[in-house]
């Protein structure tokens, strides 16, 4: 299983690169998490735009899924795609508002909206807690996490490795079953921590750490670090709960995982 970091700036685009966005590989399928701003332009920086298998929104706040709309122009209006979109749809899951929301996002008037739903370009697949789904070679498991909005987590495996994606999320048991002994949880980190930050939105290196620990996961990287939050506080947080290796990531790092081997092959590491 390869990981591929697209972007990784919590909550909006920072200096350094673009929101949330993940790519995922194996055997040759590739599997997309999240689109935020940015993370398109990421996307093909490596790879035809055309090459996804399936894409996965955790939820739906813009930094993770503002570029969707601009998938759905390369979609429908690429003058000479590799294969025809409309009768090779991309298989696209979410929580149960997405495709309503993203033709809400993509049209341009009210009288558009009335006859624009996507569907003829894209599959809509609703999401729900516990359900199994299964692309290529990946089994992919949703947990419902704790936000402000609807929410997932995800929980990826092949026959050869496991990781675990916490999606956006306060603190919650339902992370302990995402992350369990998985080889790579990846973590949202947005903030240092504090007894005062709103709860059920966001989770602090030291809980990120927590949960690593509490779960025996093999590596803990961490993701969504809002621009103002200083990293390198986040990272002494988490290892401060968590004795495994725990990293933040940067756009462009790519790990290998394969069982308990996790290298880094590509991009800085930390």
């Amino acid at each position: 299983m390869l990981l591929t970091i697209l972007g990784c700036s919590g909550s909006l685009p920072g200096p350094h690169g673009p929101a949330s966005g993940y790519l995922v590989e194996a055997e040759g399928c590739r599997l997309a998490i999240e689109l935020g701003s940015g993370v398109l332009a990421a996307l093909q920086a490596r790879h035809d735009a055309f090459s996804l298998d399936a894409l996965l929104f955790s939820h739906l706040h813009p930094d993770h899924c503002a570029d969707f709309t601009t998938l759905a122009v390369i979609r429908r209006y690429h003058t000479h795609p590799p294969y025809d979109t409309r009768e090779r749809r991309l298989p696209v899951h979410g929580p149960a508002e997405t495709a309503d929301r993203f033709a809400r996002a993509y049209a341009e008037t009210a009288d558009e909206l009335l006859t624009t739903d996507l569907s003829d370009v894209f599959e809509f697949h609703t999401l729900t807690e516990g359900a199994v789904t299964r692309v290529g070679p990946f089994e992919i498991t949703a947990v419902r996490v704790d936000h402000p909005t609807e929410a997932y987590g995800f929980r990826i495996a092949t026959k050869t490795a496991t990781l675990a994606y916490t999606g956006d999320t306060g603190p919650c048991e339902a992370l302990l079953d995402l992350a369990r002994d998985v080889d790579v949880l990846l973590s949202e980190a947005t903030w240092t921590h504090t007894e005062d930050r709103p709860a059920g939105t966001h989770l602090s290196g030291v809980q990120a750490g927590r949960v690593a620990a509490q779960a025996g996961a093999g590596r803990l990287l961490l993701t969504h670090i809002a621009p103002w939050t200083d990293r390198d506080a986040v990272l002494a947080e988490a290892r401060g709960e968590f004795a495994g290796p725990v990293e933040v990531v940067a756009q462009g790092d790519t790990y290998a995982v394969d069982g308990s081997k996790v290298r880094v092959i590509g991009g800085h590491g930390n």
